[in-house]
């Protein structure tokens, strides 16, 4: 089956500030990954050629930041490599790109003088390893010296370098053909590599302040340090064609990194060999995915979200089970996340396995009755449970699991205890001030939902009380209660979580409802309703036991459709709102003032999109229109910029919509796939029907 492509030529990548704004990224599976732009000029503090997860999936450190290239015909020296510093771009290697290709894995084409140079990135699957595959074609009667100069670091992705204030140094030593690159501190080893296609010359110094133009946009930390320890030599000789690598190994420590490093051959053959299984795996992702989809038309956009489904799919060293990267460059496994892209990432691509180990990791680790809300890059394996809404979402993907599956024996075995303790908890009240109040709904503390932004002082969008996603999400859970109650012959639970279920939504019935506007309250609490126009209450008409009655949700989805509207996903507050903040830009605490105040999400186009189709029953035409109106833009727009073959994270809440934050983000991905195959495709969950109606009471 045929990969997906994207390419791009001199008519791109000559405008340097267009070509510098696109960026590309390969993952491994471990949360490690290879990222950069199309002009092989860093741009941002997290990318690197090797950046390597130390204790998968975090602790993200960036090892190997690039590789710089440089040929010598006759008395001529080219440089390929490019690093941009302030005000300037030095050396100008970018010039000699001919074309890049991201097919799905990057490749940058130069050319110099007839001499072609092609290089491949690719990192292989499960391992904190990057190769460069190399092909040099010199046409000419003289032979060419390549020259490539790996530029090293050991950081944290957080973190950069400044060589006159570290409190170690750099220690390098040969291994054979190959050079270990450590800091004295042994806080990560770097091994590097030509095996036996070229030789290493040991020429030691610091390339400095190199300058990073999207963080310094973000005033952030944008200058670092890069070590060159030497370069890797190689001789082309006349009318020949030539293929060698460079390969990159990382471990926490030597003893580690050497260990992962004699696993690989040292022949190019060998290292092409672990090219072409990765070519392989993710052909198998297709194919997988069309056994399953067979009458689908597979489109270019639509090959490409199956890739970048799968990069977030990572293992998880403490359960030695599968999690979920929120996002790339800097986000951990979040649990809410994990939780609500589950169904996207795993379900509609027929990954159940993955699915049920994404389930046990966060059941693992849930504490109190709450699901954590994320694992801390730098706090190893202590997660942090502020969330009220991500132990709710655990419920949803229970549900979705069993209407793809009907796999109630894993549900019942491993899962279904830990779930009602999860009820009693809430009942009984747990930490956060989560707790269950007499009108049967969740009352809970500010900066529990997903919209959790803060500054020095304050919480942006507090939301505490009863936020309206949180009441929709109890309900559906206590449903999903129900009828797993009833499936496993408890009768008084059945009854008890009807009852509960009853009681909640009659109470959200009363309290929620707006009849000024014609639409949901976003919170209540003691001190009355907030009725600011959010998207959070479309999440409550797209759930599979929604807790409003379809004439109401037919107007909460034009409320929201006509004035949350954003091309790419849904405004977090309308522009008619004061507070509205209609760019992402700035520093950390404008950032977090527009995330939740005008910021576009694209995953919200998966409720929405549920939403809309389900109060027109998701007939034909409908179906047409949503994709046409809704999703296309999205898929076919934002695939091919910003990060190649992806989504991003949010846009901004003003026209023309600029992508912002991560270059690739879990949900913005899951959500949207899931509601295009589900709802406009209308490929519906093989045991949908059987599950639902397992239900005793309307």
């Amino acid at each position: 089956m045929d990969l997906p492509r994207i390419g791009l030529g001199r008519d791109v990548l000559s405008d340097v500030n267009e070509a510098l704004g696109r960026e590309w990224i390969v993952t491994n599976g471990l949360g490690g990954y290879a990222s950069s732009t199309v002009l092989g000029i860093n741009t941002r503090k997290y990318h690197g050629l090797l950046v390597a997860a130390l204790n998968p999936p975090i602790n993200r450190w960036v090892l190997l930041t690039k590789l710089d290239e440089e040929l010598k015909i006759g008395t001529e020296t080219y440089t390929l490599g490019a690093n941009e510093f302030h005000d300037v771009i030095h050396p100008k290697g970018h010039r000699f790109l001919s074309n890049f290709v991201l097919s799905p894995l990057p490749t940058y084409k130069y050319a110099v003088e007839g001499v072609k140079v092609q290089k491949t990135v690719f990192m292989p699957y499960l391992k904190n390893a990057t190769a460069a595959i190399y092909e040099v074609y010199n046409p000419l009667e003289q032979k060419v010296s390549v020259k490539v100069s790996p530029l090293v670091n050991s950081r944290h992705i957080y973190n950069t370098t400044d060589r006159e204030t570290l409190p170690w140094s750099f220690i390098q030593k040969r291994c054979g053909e190959a050079v270990v690159i450590e800091p004295s501190d042994s806080l990560s080893s770097l091994i590097l590599s030509s095996g036996n296609t070229g030789s290493f010359v040991d020429e030691s110094w610091w390339v400095e302040n190199v300058f990073f133009r999207v963080d310094s946009s973000r005033s952030e930390k944008s200058t670092d340090d890069y070590f060159r320890p030497g370069f890797f030599q190689f001789s082309v000789g006349p009318k020949e064609k030539k293929r060698f690598h460079v390969l990159a190994v990382a471990g926490k420590n030597s003893e580690e990194a050497q260990s992962r490093f004699l696993s690989f051959g040292k022949r190019t053959e060998d290292i092409e060999l672990l090219y072409r299984e990765e070519l392989k795996r993710r052909r198998g992702l297709l194919e997988q995915f069309t056994k399953r989809h067979a009458d689908l038309k597979r489109d270019g956009w639509l090959k490409w979200l199956i890739q970048a489904a799968d990069s977030f799919v990572v293992s998880r060293a403490s359960t030695k089970k599968k999690s979920v990267i929120a996002g790339y460059h800097w986000f951990d496994d979040w649990g809410r996340d994990a939780l609500i892209s589950l169904p996207g990432l795993t379900l509609v691509t027929g990954r159940f396995q993955d699915a049920q180990e994404i389930l046990l990791t966060f059941e693992r680790y849930c504490h109190k009755g709450v699901i954590p809300n994320r694992f801390s890059d730098k706090a190893g394996d202590i997660p942090l449970y502020n969330t009220v809404d991500a132990t709710l979402w655990f419920f949803n993907a229970v549900l979705q699991y069993l209407k793809y599956t009907g796999d109630y024996s894993f549900v019942q075995e491993k899962l279904w205890k830990k779930m009602n303790q999860i009820v009693e908890y809430h009942v009984e009240g747990t930490i956060f001030g989560i707790h269950v109040e007499d009108d049967g709904l969740i009352a809970h503390g500010p900066q529990l939902t997903w919209m959790d932004a803060t500054t020095v002082d304050r919480f942006v969008t507090p939301r505490d009380g009863k936020a309206v996603e949180i009441q929709a999400l109890w309900y559906n859970a206590l449903k999903t209660m129900q009828l797993l109650a009833k499936r496993f012959d408890q009768g008084d639970k059945t009854e008890k979580y009807y009852s509960m279920a009853e009681n909640a939504r009659a109470s959200f019935s009363e309290k929620f409802w707006n009849p000024k506007d014609g639409c949901l309250f976003d919170v209540v609490a003691e001190d009355g309703a907030d009725s600011t126009l959010r998207p959070n209450q479309v999440i409550a008409l797209s759930l599979d036991f929604p807790i409003v009655d379809l004439k109401r949700a037919e107007k909460i989805v034009d409320v929201v459709w006509k004035r949350l509207w954003g091309i790419y996903g849904l405004k977090t507050l309308p522009e008619t709102d004061p507070r509205y903040i209609g760019k992402y830009l700035g520093d950390w605490t404008h950032r977090d003032s527009a995330y939740h105040n005008g910021t576009v999400w694209a995953w919200l186009l998966g409720p929405f999109t549920t939403a809309f189709l389900k109060t027109k029953n998701h007939e034909e035409r409908w179906r047409k229109f949503a994709f046409q109106s809704f999703l296309q833009p999205l898929f076919l727009e934002e695939t091919n910029r910003v990060g190649l073959g992806t989504v991003s994270e949010i846009f901004d809440g003003d026209a023309p919509h600029l992508s912002r934050g991560c270059i690739s983000q879990a949900w913005s991905i899951a959500e949207p796939l899931r509601a295009y195959i589900e709802d406009v495709a209308f490929v519906r969950p093989p045991h949908e029907k059987e599950v639902l109606e397992t239900v005793a009471y309307s």
